[in-house]
């Protein structure tokens, strides 16, 4: 018997933080299981969109921090 992947192993899998052994399996659990594939491709998809994500705060929250850091006399930004 095959031991039940979760998405959680599948993340572990793809930023390498799981044990070699545990990596084996879970290999041989893609290669048997359509769904944990499929599972798998659109986790890798969806890290892949989420690097090319640029993600810039609002003038609004620039100037809000910028007031701030000039009230408590933090050096200028």
């Amino acid at each position: 018997m095959i031991k039940p992947f979760t998405p959680n192993d599948l993340i572990r899998y793809i930023y390498q933080e799981m044990p070699e052994v545990e990596q084996e399996l879970l290999m041989q659990a893609l290669h048997k299981d359509e769904n944990l594939m499929q599972d798998y491709m659109e986790l890798l998809s969806a890290i892949e969109q989420l690097d090319l994500l640029q993600i810039n705060p609002s003038e609004k929250v620039v100037q809000a921090i910028k007031l701030k850091a000039k009230s408590t006399g933090l050096q200028k930004v």
